[in-house]
């Protein structure tokens, strides 16, 4: 058997669907074996990665968290 290693694109394609599955509280196994994958000069590559849709809600719940949005729900941010 020949040995294959994950090109770059495959592994981000793999975080993504690691991302994806956590986001939606879903099961990564049915998009792992969905994956079409190619041998290329770089390693093997997933020719149908995951897209990760994130709406306004989440968007602002990470730039809260990494802290390049004031949180305007929480007491602190009304008080002067």
């Amino acid at each position: 058997m020949k040995e294959m290693n994950m090109s770059d694109q495959a592994i981000g394609a793999l975080m993504m669907a690691l991302q994806k599955s956590l986001m939606e509280q879903s099961d990564i196994v049915p998009v792992l074996k969905g994956f079409k994958l190619k041998l290329s000069d770089e390693g093997l590559v997933v020719l149908n990665p995951p897209l990760v849709k994130v709406n306004e809600e989440t968007q602002k719940n990470i730039r809260e968290s990494a802290g390049l949005e004031e949180n305007t729900t929480s007491p602190e941010a009304h008080s002067s």
